[in-house]
């Protein structure tokens, strides 16, 4: 089922479609090898498709028409050789399908942004060794670029905007060097030995965005070269979590909302770089050292404040401060009615605009006074709304039905307001999907946040999520682009961004908004479980460990609050097993069936355990078959492209279970 992981065998696993944390019979965890088995599974035949993601990398020959023009027939001769001894044999040993060739040109597609980095490496390295005895401008040698992006597919050809951006970065690549772009940079990054050489933004012809371009330096030239210092933004901020000094805990859902709309504002003004909300918060609680945080993020500036809210009335102090000196440059105390709130977010940025002297457009201006809201209640309950989505406990019904309750409570106040119909449509997808709840799924109440503010990119995610689990992926896909568009640091985008890619088999981008997730939530579980599933996938074992012991972590935290929350004891069984502790494992399965045996996602994934891990076909049927009688549309959907299914799809009990309960929703 959707967002569940599953072991990590010791040798290399091959996963073919959404994983789960196994909740193992007691005789598969007595068992010596049971977190050593290899699991394969049939493979998933997948439709055709007229696009997808892919990893292109496009590579021709510096200098070439020089090379042609001095010698063509030799230089058609040597590039044959090259092609044939070190390109072509490069590719297909990195996985890479050879798109086309263009002249002294390529095109080479691969399913993982890591192969295709790794090959481009690999073929820059072995072209530089042959023809030592030519001077350099008359050698055979390649720029490449590489990049992550939508492609359409035509045959055996890709065309669109992700092959363009791959051109034009190699366009910008040194002779015999590597261009990247800056989502292929933050996929690889920490997992290839090199560094990157920023070059900023680049605009093209024929595109809608610049490309942020990224040199790949390889490990053994950074270590001979000498260190190169990234450039500050030139004016920069960020923006420290408010301290909360009402004394009340309750409270903290108002100053971290106060801070994310500061955040937010700033955002706004063309002239301001500002530091993302994940990366600022991950500072909340914590003694800082305002000029070494400027240094760390490489900010010109640092806000800091506190927020007091008592009964009807709010204080909000605030200081900029210079990051290189730590002297302050501008500092205010506000102490308003609770009612004049947002006239008061509005003093405050335009306050820390001015002292930067910076212009604030008419725009930009107007931009940041549209609240979405005039209400404070309503702007209140949302913030409570949020601050539960959170930091309440991840995998329990309870916390959905808080949000949903508080989210209606602000559309009563204001029935215009987006931002609580956007959250509650997410609240309202976990109930139905991961619950088997009946009522709305979200789609309703994400299509009006959006018919209110279509520049709501949680919206647009919300939406997507309910197309891709009624199996309109093309759809689905669309939509989480203008989410991602519209707010690539949000959590909530990019959790519904990783299960869809995830749900795709993108990996590599799964990955990128899993861990965005990750470390935007501290006490998120969900997203840093499915990680353990992603990095298997890949075959990368060491993030696969790593990303358990993330998970089980905070799984532990988590169950120490709420100890039935079946979803978090699921998620700490298959950290456990990836990590190889088979004894731990067990107790935690038998604990997370005891205490919640109603959960419907753990029977769920202990029946594809039962198949994949323990081939008990038997005995997964009878776990599948009260399941079968309940399931939704939308789990109806996935179980019928779940791979993990597929050796029991044969069998008649299953193809009678299977055609029961189609029937069953087709009558309703």
């Amino acid at each position: 089922m959707a967002c569940m992981n599953q072991p990590v065998a010791e040798d290399k696993a091959q996963l073919t479609g959404m994983t789960k944390p196994p909740i193992l019979s007691l005789a598969c965890l007595e068992q010596p090898d049971a977190f050593s088995h290899q699991r394969g599974g049939p493979s998933f035949e997948s439709r055709p498709m007229q696009r997808r993601l892919t990893a292109i990398l496009s590579a021709d020959v510096a200098g070439y028409s020089a090379l042609m023009e001095a010698a063509e027939a030799e230089t058609l001769e040597r590039l044959k050789i090259n092609r044939g001894q070190v390109f072509d044999p490069c590719s297909a040993a990195h996985g890479g399908r050879l798109v086309k060739l263009m002249g002294d040109g390529a095109l080479v597609e691969f399913t993982s942004v890591i192969a295709a980095v790794n090959c481009a490496l690999a073929i820059q390295e072995a072209t530089a060794s042959v023809e030592p005895e030519l001077a350099e401008a008359k050698r055979i040698l390649y720029r490449i670029g590489i990049n992550l992006g939508d492609v359409i597919v035509d045959g055996d050809d890709i065309y669109g905007e992700g092959v363009n951006v791959a051109a034009r970065l190699q366009s910008m690549a040194p002779v015999g060097g590597i261009a990247l772009s800056a989502t292929v940079r933050d996929h690889v990054v920490g997992k290839v030995p090199c560094a990157f050489e920023d070059l900023g933004e680049h605009t093209a012809k024929n595109m809608e965005r610049p490309v942020h371009v990224f040199i790949l330096r390889p490990a053994e030239r950074v270590a001979v070269e000498e260190p190169r210092t990234e450039p500050r933004h030139r004016v920069s901020i960020c923006v420290l979590p408010f301290a909360n000094m009402s004394g009340d805990p309750e409270q903290e859902y108002f100053s971290d909302g106060i801070t994310e709309d500061v955040i937010t504002d700033l955002s706004k003004v063309s002239a301001l770089w500002v530091a993302a909300r994940n990366t600022a918060f991950t500072f909340k609680g914590k003694h800082v050292d305002v000029p070494q945080v400027a240094r760390q993020l490489k900010v010109s500036h640092v806000l800091e404040g506190s927020v007091r809210k008592a009964g009807g009335r709010v204080r909000i102090t605030a200081q900029l401060v210079d990051g290189a000196t730590g002297g302050h440059i501008w500092a205010e105390r506000y102490d308003r009615d609770l009612n004049d709130i947002f006239a008061l977010q509005d003093e405050i940025s335009q306050a820390i605009v001015a002292a930067l002297k910076l212009q604030l457009l008419p725009e930009e201006k107007k931009a940041i006074e549209q609240r979405g809201t005039t209400n404070p209640e309503a702007y209140k309950l949302y913030l409570m709304a949020r601050q539960y989505s959170i930091t309440g406990n991840f995998g329990s019904a309870r916390r959905s039905e808080v949000i949903i309750r508080l989210c209606r409570r602000a559309i009563e106040i204001d029935p215009n307001y987006a931002r609580p119909w956007a959250l509650m449509a997410g609240a309202q997808i976990k109930l139905r999907f991961f619950f088997g709840r009946e009522g709305d799924d979200g789609l309703t109440a994400a299509e009006r946040a959006i018919e209110l503010d279509p520049n709501l990119g949680e919206a647009h995610a919300a939406k997507a999520r309910v197309l891709a689990q009624n199996a309109h992926l093309d759809d689905a896909r669309r939509e989480m682009e203008i989410a991602l568009r519209l707010d690539p640091e949000s959590y909530d985008v990019n959790v519904a961004a990783g299960q869809l890619y995830y749900q795709m088999r993108q990996f590599d981008e799964a990955i990128l908004h899993f861990e965005k997730a990750a470390t935007t939530v501290e006490t998120d579980f969900s997203a840093a479980g499915m990680l353990v599933s992603c990095h298997a996938a890949i075959g990368d074992k060491e993030g696969a460990r790593r990303a358990a012991r993330r998970a089980l972590e905070r799984c532990e935290k988590i169950v120490a609050v709420e100890p039935d929350n079946g979803s978090a004891m699921g998620f700490a069984v298959g950290a456990l097993a990836a990590l190889g502790e088979a004894e731990r494992a067990k107790g935690w399965a038998e604990r997370a069936l005891l205490l919640d045996p109603d959960n419907v996602n753990l029977r769920y994934n202990f029946a594809c355990s039962l198949i994949t891990d323990l081939h008990d076909y038997d005995a997964a049927l009878d776990m599948l078959g009260s399941r079968f009688e309940t399931m939704g549309i939308e789990v109806l959907n996935w179980v019928k492209s779940d791979p993990d299914l597929d050796p029991v799809r044969d069998d008649p009990r299953f193809k009678a279970m299977l055609a029961a309960a189609e029937a069953r929703l087709a009558q309703s």
